[in-house]
This record gives C-alpha cells, structure tokens and sequence, in this order.
C-alpha cells in the first residue's frame, strides 16, 4: 500500500500521520529461559539431585546401545506424558552426562 498524499479525495486519500512504533509483542519471548529461573533451577537440581527414573535412563544412555537409548526414551514418554517432553529429557540428560565426563 502507497503512502497517504495528504489529497481528500483519491486512492491515496487521507492525512499523512507518522506510525506508531510497534511493541515486541509477549508471545515473541515466550518459551525463553530467564536468568533467574535458570538459576533456581540449578539450585534444585544440586539440592535434590535426580528422580530414580531420571538416573535410570542415565544408565541406560551411558550404554551407548541404541535400543537402549530408545527404551530411555519409552520410560521417560510413559513418566512425561509426551513423546516430545521425553525427547527432551533425553537430551537434557546426555548434557548432564557431557558435563560428568568433562569434570572427571
């Protein structure tokens, strides 16, 4: 769309006016990690450590076997609710593995 001539009558009629700028919406930093949640979280997690089926699938990753890895994934799913929030736990779990084997 052209912008306004300022003309009363016309395609390109009306007053010219200067947009207002637009606000980044909520819903563009939804899902995004806050510092402080992220920190919180650390806190919990060094306090109460893991859930029995958290260090389970641990286990059944540090394997290296593929199917084993699938079942991880099958036992989160069936804890979770989701194939998706499973998926995910699996891969936040292999990073926890990552950082034991780099402190070691």
């Amino acid at each position: 769309m052209e912008s306004k001539s300022g003309i009363f009558a016309g395609l390109n009629k009306g007053f010219i006016v200067s947009k207002p700028a637009q606000r980044k919406s909520k819903t563009s930093r939804r899902g995004k990690l806050g510092k402080r949640v992220a920190m919180v979280r650390d806190v919990i997690r060094e306090v109460a450590g893991f859930a029995p089926y958290e260090k389970k699938m641990m286990e059944m990753i540090r394997t290296g076997v593929a199917s084993k890895e699938k079942k991880a994934v099958k036992m989160a799913r069936k804890r979770l609710g989701t194939h998706r929030r499973a998926q995910h736990k699996r891969d936040e779990m292999i990073k926890v593995i990552a950082q034991q084997r780099k402190r070691q």
